[in-house]
């Protein structure tokens, strides 16, 4: 069988990951210190997985309702309302997913048409230009520059605009650069989206992961803007629930409810195990706690990753969010390809390269510092020795 004949060209037209690359290059091979995979080192608060646990003793294994159980619906609408300051109907403008992703995906199947454009700010998570492939739009990067902290900028959204853009994508916090948009700076966005059919998607994954004292700004908050957004959220970053993969969208009606519908046919529901875990996460003064350390940890090793890279001779942006540091690796006359395959072959590092995340990555890394100070320590011994190295060649 000619398998070339039965496959999807939307599918086979796209790349795996850059990712899953060098985290699977690493499982096969011993004494790797993998700082490739954003994920948080930390183990799910246990009042959380106490909540877990007390479930599946009590037998709750059944379906829940489509759009995710209604208590926690109710706690997804108080905890959007308290951080970012908008106040979604739970029954009827929040959905709860198989972790962000699903939301995503659910969100640009939603809305668009064949040959819809959407517009995404690069460098940025690997899976959006995909998905938006898989639904039979366009993806139509838009460069982001360290020079602007990685910001989206006025102008370049207008210079990216055309009539058959159907929607803009707001990654910030920004995986894998750090790049945080401010409310004045979603304030300029704004007014250039303001008067069009432009819907917005917010991956707000990472937005308690906001550092400097400002706190996470939402453009779905600023005038006319709620009507237009999808806010994307999830329990993965911020509460160390990788594995448990739950998420959720919250927007108007008339989107979430097209939303529902295809989560109804592909998915059902989401684990019951894990919304119960999920209604002790966003309610429990104990996790709260245990998220509120996670976070300072965090803070703390940016702070040590920003200066052991420019100690190093890489001119390292101080990431504003997220938990992700993307130094500039040009000095070494490498590609980003080129850097991390020997890096890992010959110090047994594993990092990613920053095309992994759109063309404009290009002499970037991506270094996840999710992990212990001693994981990062020892990596970064590791790193420094292989530029050492390279000098003396």
């Amino acid at each position: 069988m000619n398998y070339n004949n039965i496959l999807s060209e939307r599918v086979t037209g796209v790349e795996f990951s850059g990712i899953r690359k060098f985290f699977g290059l690493a499982e096969t091979m011993d004494n790797v210190i993998s700082l490739s995979v954003g994920e948080p080192d930390f183990k799910t608060p246990w009042s959380i997985r106490r909540k877990a646990i007390l479930s599946l003793e009590k037998g709750h294994t059944t379906y829940t309702a489509n759009a995710g159980m209604a208590e926690l619906r109710e706690r997804i609408r108080e905890y959007t309302l308290a951080t970012i300051g908008v106040d979604y109907c739970p029954k009827t403008e929040i959905a709860v997913t198989v972790g962000g992703s699903e939301a995503i995906d659910l969100a640009f199947r939603a809305i668009i048409n064949p040959g819809d454009e959407v517009l995404v700010p690069e460098p940025s998570f690997v899976c959006y230009s995909p998905i938006v492939s898989f639904a039979g739009g366009i993806p139509v990067p838009i460069v982001t520059k360290q020079e602007d902290r990685f910001k989206l900028t006025p102008n370049a959204l207008k210079a990216a605009i055309t009539p058959k853009t159907k929607a803009l994508i707001l990654p910030f916090p920004n995986n894998p650069t750090g790049g945080v948009m401010r409310r004045d700076e979603l304030l300029k966005i704004a007014e250039i989206i303001r008067g069009t059919n432009i819907m917005l998607l917010s991956d707000e994954i990472y937005a308690e992961l906001t550092y400097g004292g400002e706190k996470h700004a939402s453009i779905a908050t600023l005038d006319d803007m709620r009507e237009r957004t999808i806010v994307i959220n999830g329990f993965s970053k911020t509460f160390a629930m990788t594995g448990w993969r739950l998420g959720w969208a919250a927007g108007p009606e008339p989107i979430l409810e097209q939303m529902l519908k295809i989560h109804q046919y592909a998915i059902m529901s989401s684990p019951t195990t894990s919304q119960y875990a999920a209604i002790t996460a966003l309610s429990s003064p104990e996790a709260r706690k245990d998220v509120d350390y996670m976070i300072a940890e965090y803070d703390m090793r940016r702070r040590l990753c920003v200066k052991s890279f420019n100690d190093m001779g890489l001119d390292c942006f101080t990431p504003e969010g997220a938990f992700y540091v993307f130094p500039c690796i040009k000095s070494t006359g490498l590609t980003s390809e080129e850097f991390c395959e020997r890096l890992i072959k010959s110090k047994r590092v594993a990092v990613v390269p920053g095309t992994a995340f759109g063309k404009s990555g290009e002499g970037y890394i991506r270094v996840c510092y999710a992990y212990s100070l001693k994981h990062l320590t020892e990596a970064f011994g590791r790193i420094e020795d292989f530029l050492q190295t390279m000098g003396d060649l």
